[in-house]
């Protein structure tokens, strides 16, 4: 990989991580926002595949995990992210087929990050929240990951699919 291409995907990573604590923090509905590093990850598993994927999830989940104004245990969302990233990698062959089966991967995506994020809080015994809030926001987080997904998805795949390297014959 290049500079210059890591540089675009860090670029495209950190404004995902600040549109989602700044700009949407004021569009939050019971204090969930949309997850756009997640999408960002699964947009990534979607072009380039797993291991491409969780390396991105990683680092878009350390750094939502560093941003201000964070309450929780770090490493949590860098955790999920990875897992989203090789998930929706592992099934990147039928999911990048139809725009139904992207936006169903982006569901599922959602749901096991959220509840990854939320689980991990609780075997941490992560005081900022309570076990009964953290399950309640899961199905909030999905409706709102689903929502944004048209608007994100189809953008960020054809960046990837621009900045993925030609592929060498010998």
């Amino acid at each position: 990989m290049t500079a210059l291409r890591a540089l675009l995907l860090t670029g495209v990573v950190l404004l995902a991580v600040v549109l989602q604590v700044s700009v949407f923090s004021a569009l939050s509905f019971d204090g969930v926002v949309p997850n756009l590093a997640l999408l960002v990850v699964v947009a990534a598993a979607l072009v380039r595949g797993p291991e491409f994927a969780a390396v991105l999830g990683f680092l878009g989940g350390l750094a939502i995990d560093l941003a201000p104004p964070t309450d929780h245990v770090a490493g949590r969302w860098a955790l999920s992210l990875v897992v989203v990233g090789y998930l929706a990698g592992r099934v990147r062959q039928d999911a990048g087929s139809s725009a139904v089966a992207a936006v169903l991967t982006v569901a599922a995506c959602s749901f096991v990050g959220t509840s990854l994020f939320a689980l991990s809080g609780m075997l941490l015994h992560d005081p900022a929240i309570p076990v009964g809030e953290a399950l309640a926001v899961i199905p909030v987080a999905v409706v709102y990951d689903v929502l944004v997904t048209p608007f994100v998805l189809p953008l960020v795949m054809r960046l990837f699919r621009h900045l993925q390297p030609h592929q060498v014959a010998y």
